[in-house]
């Protein structure tokens, strides 16, 4: 959550209960994965509730680049290998796999683009307005490639699979991200991620119209 320290923690605390009720209803292995991504949104939130909390008290500079990074990671490095991987583990169909192993190896492309970034230069998060940027001094001409890489991995996979209701999710995904384009450009990373926590609904969702579905056969 981009906006204050104090919606940071509520939203993690508000994650971290349906993260755990979502992971409640899990009744195959393959679906663990997938249904702890709230519990991932939480411990973002937590990290940038952290960020907020520094950054209004001097002389916390290492704690706040810590947080900060901890975020980045999540949000850069962390999520593009997540959805593809956790969307691949429950798909049944076989064709419907092999696409979503070339968007794995997309999201693990870009993923590597973004942890060279920030093991080489250093992140920098400012607040800006009444959200947090998160600015890097690399300019380089792979980062439009990169940015299709990451929506592809991110995005794509919530289309392909098979599973009742998962397009769902990749509406929610596609809107927000082209309302935090258009509006937060300069706050994306942080923005995004805060619209894309709405996923964590829409999960439990089609984790518990699966578990129900169970029950009944």
């Amino acid at each position: 959550m981009c906006f204050s320290a104090s919606a940071s923690f509520t939203s993690g605390v508000l994650l971290t209960f349906i993260g755990t009720e979502t992971l409640r209803k899990v009744h195959k292995s393959s679906q663990i994965v997938f249904a702890g991504i709230a519990i991932f949104f939480a411990s973002q939130q937590f990290a940038e509730g952290v960020v907020w909390t520094a950054m209004a008290h001097p002389g916390y500079d290492g704690v706040q680049k810590t947080a900060a990074y901890i975020f980045v990671i999540m949000a850069q490095v962390i999520w593009p290998l997540l959805i593809p991987l956790s969307v691949l583990l429950m798909e049944d169909n076989r064709i419907r796999k092999r696409i979503l192993f070339a968007l794995l190896g997309a999201g693990s492309a870009v993923a590597l683009y973004y942890l060279y970034r920030l093991v080489f230069y250093n992140i920098h998060a400012k607040i800006s307005g009444r959200h947090i940027a998160y600015q890097s001094a690399v300019q380089d001409s792979f980062a439009k490639i990169a940015l299709i890489l990451y929506l592809a991995a991110t995005i794509g996979p919530l289309f392909v699979s098979s599973i009742k209701r998962m397009y769902i999710l990749g509406i929610i995904m596609a809107i927000s991200f082209m309302v935090s384009a258009v509006f937060y450009t300069r706050c994306l990373t942080s923005v995004w991620c805060f619209f894309a926590a709405v996923m964590s609904f829409a999960i439990f969702y089609i984790i518990r119209d699966a578990h129900k579905k169970f029950l009944l056969k």
